[in-house]
């Protein structure tokens, strides 16, 4: 039926009335697993969410303005919803109801963890498969002096070790200092023995063409959330490389995904660990605005060290054992005996993660937003006047807040987001200001990709419009300080600024998302935290920088040379951020937009 409501007019199925998005928002595409399985290989070759299969739809076949024989029509949920049950994947009813949610999931035998090796090795490797048009434009060829820059880079004065990507189409000023995926896999970097990528969304012949050519045969893991097919679709991409082996994370409880984006890099010359924030596939490091932790190289200690060697001011060490532990798989063993014998103490970061599971005790605050919390309770310096200091959240997608403010967002997520010192007062409500960024209808439209930029912002009309309450708080993109208002971000961070927006109290860099799936949600009264996902990012305080003031100084410019010691901190975007005006409406990835063109000339009908 036609529907007219604040975001214009649209067409949706009945069905589509009563239906969400995954509580995390980024679902295995279906259709493309069903293109797998029927030989047609015109799409990418890998398993995501909806939007972004859209968005490669669309860049595939764009729909210029003036074609007028346009289907504006969404496609009926329960068409998909029918489709994907044979799968194992279910479109979400209301994240507020997880009982709902659980009669329609698909029943599945819980497994104990897999941790598959592809079993058929054909001769040919693939190394140097014929790109498509579009893959080559996306490829990254370092240029000596880029090299160069990276060592410089690598050796130079950046206290925080956080790093954005390259981005191809902004001036070229604006990529010095950032990091492109070929660059963390360098030879500078480190003499590589073996990895392990953590991550959601996986091309694996574009992440094997990543790696330099002498280390294109190393061990290499990866740690993956995917199922029934799209699981048999990631193997069978991975059969061509006899070095390639699987761990399958659990995720025993509906709608979680494994969301989490890591990298263990084992050298000759030690340990490297990079928490960031992008999927493995090619558009991730091409034009959208991501964020990347690298860590020191860590040394390997001598051996007959103690346990508890190697510990570093922040417990990463042991936060990081504690985080693998927690898949419970046998093959992580490997790389947990691998960390218990290096160096880790110049990490002057704290882990943040979140996995599966409903918590209790003194467990609540391992994980999510508790442990955030905690964590903030228990290293934050109080200031005079901290609850005029807003809250700032920056995302990439948005799970189901519920009926109003209260139901979480102003109620156990920020009083996670303000907790500081040891004080116990709570405030209530959203007495504490809070910003929340994320892209307009425009933003997008104007991008460097154009509107299939939205494949990577994978908000849904149905989530969208059961919490309309909450685009109050939406704040506009805008990077001009990073020369990246036109990079779409697909990098998640939080952060606790001044009311003049020229200290921060404290950054996390992170894989969540808004979502309850992602930083978990209090049951039974409060006793129990539920974390459907897998997420891991990392906090910056003020007093694991020698900083005893309680904050950081906002650096006025990314790249300038002066203002580069841990006193300021290079916060991506622009501050203060910029609320919606009367006419911005946040990206909503299934609804059509053809009033305008976007910078390739292009509409947007996702169907």
């Amino acid at each position: 039926m036609l529907q007219e409501g604040a975001h214009g007019k649209w067409t949706v199925s009945s069905s589509d009335e009563s239906t969400e998005e995954n509580s995390d928002s980024e679902k295995p595409s279906t259709s493309s697993l069903l293109d797998a399985a029927h030989g047609r290989t015109s799409g990418p070759q890998y398993p995501c969410s909806e939007a972004r299969k859209a968005a490669q739809k669309r860049k595939a076949s764009p729909l210029k303005l003036s074609d007028t024989k346009i289907s504006t029509e969404i496609p009926p949920a329960e068409k998909q919803r029918t489709s994907q049950e044979g799968l194992g994947w279910c479109l979400s009813s209301s994240d507020e109801e997880p009982e709902d949610q659980e009669k329609h999931a698909h029943k599945e035998t819980l497994k104990e963890e897999k941790c598959d090796a592809p079993k058929e090795h054909p001769q040919n490797l693939h190394e140097d498969d014929e790109l498509s048009e579009n893959q080559k434009a996306e490829e990254y060829n370092e240029t000596l002096s880029e090299a160069q820059d990276t060592w410089d880079l690598l050796n130079g004065g950046n206290p925080f070790r956080f790093f954005l990507t390259k981005v191809r189409g902004i001036e070229q000023s604006y990529n010095s200092g950032a990091l492109h995926i070929k660059d963390i896999l360098s030879p500078l970097f480190g003499t590589l023995i073996s990895s392990a990528q953590f991550n959601y969304c996986i091309d694996v012949g574009w992440l094997v063409r990543q790696y330099p050519q002498e280390f294109r045969k190393k061990p290499l893991l990866i740690v993956h959330g995917e199922k029934r097919e799209s699981k048999a679709e990631l193997l069978a991409q991975a059969r061509p490389y006899e070095n390639i082996s699987f761990c399958q994370a659990k995720l025993d409880i509906a709608f979680g995904t494994h969301h989490t984006k890591m990298m263990l890099l084992l050298y000759e010359e030690g340990l490297r660990v990079v928490i960031h924030t992008s999927n493995l596939i090619a558009e991730d490091w091409h034009q959208k605005t991501q964020g990347i932790w690298l860590s020191p190289l860590y040394p390997r200690l001598p051996q007959g060290s103690s346990d508890s060697a190697g510990e570093s001011e922040t417990n990463f060490k042991s936060d990081l054992i504690s985080y693998l532990m927690a898949y419970n798989s046998p093959v992580l063993k490997e790389w947990i005996d691998l960390i218990q014998e290096h160096d880790l103490s110049e990490t002057r970061v704290y882990l943040l993660g979140s996995t599966p599971g409903r918590y209790q005790g003194s467990d609540k605050e391992k994980w999510g937003h508790l442990r955030l919390r905690k964590l903030l309770k228990e290293h934050a310096s109080s200031i005079p006047a901290r609850e005029s200091w807003p809250v700032v959240g920056q995302f990439s997608s948005i799970g189901s807040m519920g009926a109003d403010g209260s139901k979480w967002l102003c109620s156990e997520f920020q009083e996670s987001l303000v907790a500081a010192g040891s004080s116990v007062t709570t405030l209530l409500k959203c007495d504490v200001p809070i910003h929340l960024v994320y892209p307009t209808v425009n933003n997008v439209r104007q991008s460097l990709e154009g509107y299939p930029a939205g494949g990577s912002l994978p908000y849904s009309i149905q989530t969208a419009q059961k919490q309309l309450w909450l685009h109050s708080y939406f704040h506009k993109w805008s990077a001009e300080i990073s020369g990246r208002s036109h990079a779409i971000p697909h990098i998640k961070t939080y952060m606790r600024p001044s009311p003049d927006f020229q200290k921060i109290a404290w950054f996390l860099v992170t894989s969540a998302n808004l979502s309850k799936a992602a930083w978990g949600a209090l049951e039974k009264n409060g006793t129990q935290l539920m974390i459907r996902s897998y997420e891991l990012g990392v906090l910056f305080l003020p007093s694991a920088f020698g900083l005893d003031k309680g904050y950081f100084n906002v650096r006025g410019k990314m790249l300038s040379e002066s203002n580069d010691s841990a006193t300021y901190f290079p916060v991506p975007y622009d501050l203060p951020p910029e609320q919606y005006g009367s006419k911005d409406q946040p990206w909503i990835w299934n609804i059509p937009y053809t009033n305008a063109p976007d910078t390739h000339g292009n509409m947007w009908v996702p169907s």
